[in-house]
């Protein structure tokens, strides 16, 4: 099956230049471009893709804002977002998690990795795992944020034992294998549980099933062992 990708960013030669190397693989397809956040809502809404790659700072409506406004619609839950930024500690990253996106790369990511990524998120996986992501969630997602969602504490309580046990971990940025080896569990057993876990908590995807970890209280940051 071909995945099919939506590139949003302001600069046109980035654009081309991703174009050429998404469309220079069997798997992947570039549908359509967007030079801003409302062009890239309206194409969204159109092409329906499986994964837009979404600039963080974009004239007309900002990558936040435009990943906000994919996410609120249940139309589009099948696509996926990937944030793209210049500076990978950027509080607007957390705020896009926040809203709905899958997870960021930084503007300097090598080829073969932005494939790999847009192929992990197509999945319904996160980008969660480097270290540098794991500092931001902890950093920003585990504070408080009224303008947030926040998981109600009943759907929290809802999980198995079995299930918080899995979803804390992954929200520490283990893979499945990691998590598996951890509890000894198979990987497939692991993501029956986070699948189960995204269910209750109405998570579109791992990225989000995370931030609700945070956010909830289910897990706080620094306790990572």
């Amino acid at each position: 099956m071909t995945i099919r990708v939506l590139l949003a960013d302001d600069q046109a030669l980035l654009r081309a230049t991703f174009r050429i190397l998404i469309d220079s693989v069997e798997d992947l397809t570039v549908v359509a471009e967007a030079a801003d956040g409302q062009e890239a809502v309206d194409l969204t809404a159109e092409h329906r893709p499986d994964v837009v790659i979404m600039d963080i700072r974009m004239p007309h409506l900002d990558g936040v804002a435009a990943t906000a406004a994919i996410c609120s619609r249940p139309e589009l839950a099948d696509t996926h977002i990937l944030i793209l930024t210049t500076f990978e500690n950027d509080e607007n990253v957390a705020k896009a998690l926040r809203a709905g996106a899958s997870g960021f790369l930084g503007k300097g990511v090598r080829p073969e990795e932005l494939l790999s990524s847009i192929r992990t998120v197509a999945a319904g996986d996160a980008l969660l795992s480097p270290a540098a992501t794991r500092a931001l969630v902890t950093r920003f997602l585990a504070t408080p944020d009224t303008d947030g969602f926040r998981a109600l504490p009943d759907a929290v309580k809802a999980l198995t034992d079995r299930e918080r046990e899995v979803t804390a971990l992954a929200a520490y940025g283990r893979s499945n294998a990691e998590i598996a080896e951890r509890l000894v569990l198979s990987p497939l057993t692991v993501r029956s549980h986070i699948q189960r876990a995204m269910t209750k908590l109405n998570a579109r995807d791992r990225a989000q099933l995370v931030v609700i970890a945070y956010q909830s209280g289910l897990v706080k940051p620094h306790t990572a062992s």
